[in-house]
This record gives C-alpha cells, sequence and structure tokens, in this order.
C-alpha cells in the first residue's frame, strides 16, 4: 500500500486523539461544547479509534499484506460512527470487525513466526475482540476495561519481549512472562469491578513490570546517550506506572471505590502506553507512514510534562483534590501538543532520526 493512505489513516488516528482529550476534559468537569455527548466516549475513542488504529496499521504494515489494513479501515470506520452520533452499539461492531482483523493478522504473523512475542501480540488482539464484543452488545466500560488493557499491555509487553533477545537470556524468564499475562487475562476474564478479577489483573501488572525491569533492554540502553537513551527513559517511566497500576487494582480495587480504577487507568494508558508511544514515534511513524520524527534533547520537555499530569492526577484522586484533577487533563494535552512542536524544533537545530524498518511477518 502507498503511503497516501497511511498517511490518511494515522491523520485519523490524530484526529481521534483530539476527540479523545476533548471528551476526557469533559468527563473531569471542564465545561466543552459538545463535551456532555462526547464524555462517555472518551474510553472507547482512546483504546479502540485511536491506539487501535495505531496498532492494527503497524501490524498490517509488518505483514505487508493488503487484506489486513481492513482492521486499521474498519476501527476508523467505528470511530467515524461514534463522532456521527451513531449508537455506540452500532458503531462497537466496526471495532469488532476491525479486532478481528487484527486477530487474523496476529495468527498469520505467529504462524510465519512461531515466538513468544508474536503469541504475546496473539493473544492481545484476542483480548480486544473480547472487549469490543461485550461493548458492542452494551456491556458497560467498567465492566470490559480489563480486556481493553491486556490488549495494550500485551501487545507492548510483546515488542519488548522480541527486543529481549538482544540481550543474554536469563533463566526463568519465559515461565515469568507467561505467568503475567495469564494473571493479567484471568483479571480480564472476571472482570476489574469484581475484587479477585482486579487482585488478579494487578498481581498479572506487579508481575509483568517485574520482568520487564529485570529483561527488557531498555536497562541497558539507558545507560547510552541521545535517542537511545531517550527511547529507553520513555519505556522504563511507563513501567513505573504500569506497575503503580497493579499496586492501584489491589490496593484500591473498583468493587470498594473509583479511585483505584481511576488510577489504574489512566497510568496505564497515560503513563504507560503513551509513553510507550513518545519513546517509539522516532522508529515507528518513519516505518509506518515514512514521516520522519527528529530526535533531540527537547523532547524530553514533553515526556516531563506527560508523567507530571499523571502523577497530578493520581495525586489529586488521593488527596480528593477536584481542581487537580481537572488540571492533570490540560497537562496531558500540552504534552500531546509539545511533542510534535519539539520535533520539528529539533529538525530546525539539527537533530535526526534513523528510519529503521518494521520487523517484517515474512521472513
Amino acid at each position: 500500500m502507498t503511503s497516501a493512505p497511511r498517511l490518511s489513516l494515522l491523520a485519523c488516528a490524530g484526529s481521534t486523539l483530539a476527540a479523545g482529550l476533548w471528551a476526557g476534559l469533559a468527563r473531569i468537569g471542564w465545561d466543552l461544547p459538545r463535551g456532555a455527548a462526547l464524555a462517555d466516549l472518551h474510553g472507547p475513542l482512546l483504546v479502540c479509534g485511536l491506539f487501535g488504529t495505531l496498532i492494527a496499521l503497524e501490524r498490517a504494515v509488518a505483514l505487508g499484506r493488503a487484506w489486513a489494513f481492513l482492521g486499521p479501515f474498519a476501527s476508523v470506520a467505528g470511530t467515524a460512527g461514534l463522532l456521527a452520533g451513531w449508537p455506540p452499539e452500532a458503531a462497537g461492531w466496526a471495532y469488532v470487525l476491525a479486532a478481528a482483523a487484527l486477530c487474523i493478522a496476529s495468527t498469520r504473523t505467529m504462524q510465519l513466526q512461531a515466538a513468544p512475542s508474536t503469541a504475546s501480540l496473539a493473544a492481545g488482539s484476542l483480548a480486544w475482540l473480547f472487549g469490543n464484543v461485550q461493548w458492542a452488545r452494551g456491556t458497560a466500560v467498567p465492566e470490559l476495561a480489563g480486556w481493553w488493557l491486556a490488549f495494550l499491555v500485551l501487545t507492548v509487553a510483546g515488542e519488548r519481549l522480541d527486543l529481549s533477545r538482544l540481550t543474554a537470556p536469563r533463566r526463568g524468564g519465559l515461565p515469568l512472562y507467561a505467568g503475567a499475562c495469564a494473571l493479567l487475562l484471568a483479571g480480564a476474564a472476571c472482570g476489574l469491578a469484581s475484587r479477585v478479577g482486579a487482585a488478579l489483573a494487578g498481581a498479572g501488572l506487579l508481575t509483568l513490570t517485574g520482568w520487564l525491569v529485570r529483561h527488557d533492554i531498555a536497562v541497558r540502553t539507558v545507560r547510552r546517550d541521545g535517542q537511545a537513551r531517550f527511547m529507553a527513559a520513555c519505556m522504563l517511566a511507563g513501567y513505573a506506572w504500569l506497575g503503580l497500576a497493579g499496586l492501584a487494582l489491589i490496593a484500591q480495587p473498583p468493587s470498594e471505590t473509583a479511585l483505584g480504577y481511576d488510577i489504574a487507568l489512566h497510568a496505564v494508558l497515560i503513563g504507560f502506553v503513551l509513553s510507550m508511544v513518545f519513546g517509539h514515534a522516532p522508529i515507528i511513524l518513519p516505518a509506518v507512514a515514512r514521516l520522519r520524527v527528529p530526535y533531540g534533547p527537547l523532547l524530553y520537555g514533553p515526556l516531563v510534562l506527560l508523567h507530571a499530569s499523571v502523577t497530578l492526577r493520581a495525586g489529586s484522586g488521593l488527596a480528593g483534590w477536584h481542581s487537580g484533577r481537572q488540571w492533570s487533563g490540560l497537562l496531558t494535552i500540552a504534552a500531546v501538543l509539545a511533542y510534535p512542536a519539539c520535533a520539528a524544533a529539533s529538525k530546525r537545530v539539527g537533530g535526526h532520526a534513523r528510519p529503521l524498518p518494521i520487523r517484517r511477518a515474512v521472513p
């Protein structure tokens, strides 16, 4: 597929990000035009409309098959339906189609490259499918959120597992990783709204955090300089939030208080996943859409803002400071907007990114 359709999909993902953040501001109390209508769509827009589209697009490019692009296009269609006012259940079936296409693409990748990392990616896509089917059938988001979190966490962790091949293997690494994934999926199956489900998912997140800190290549590359150190900083900061999300689910189960749910969700979505996006963008975007993202030290600014926003959100929740939670949303948006601005400024002062190709599924 030429770069034009890929750029169109990225543009749609960017628009979805804007809509999702707008909905998020309305959800935490900002009075915004159309805010009330979008507030309940905050989670689906970001998980399915944004991250689902980006992950499905990356997987389609890696597989190199035209049919695999059904995934990102179906995800964009579901988002367009939501923003056009379709009933959530109707738009949800478009997301089901997107997840089904991603499952097929992930299964094909696993057949071509049988490895624990591709199995993790396939499990993540299947978790997204389970969650989307439930949402399309009218299940409330808090009851299925475990599946959506498992989708994102297993996808990112699977990519990091693949990169761990570059380091010397350590005893017990794969069993520990498999155990963490099993706990996370078991928690999703029980539901985060139940105490048992929250405890299982929290234990899975904590175990996976331990695996990442011990086995991930970022622990070594953070000692380098330049872009390698920046990427590692993004990874390691994200792992800290992943562990905190696990602790929140165990110590403050959603069945007893909404605080643990709120902290866990935003620690994963913003602190972990968006931090991964910041770190991987200089490599993924050139490979997916031939868009260069120059690296420069200025990129640390948006990264600090991003993690400051999650810290403010979690701290304000614990302190019962509503205004702090509201301002944390603005900080997140500032970080997202500052990232491309700092990348552009880095280009003007001579920064550059080396466009590495995405690992293809076909040997």
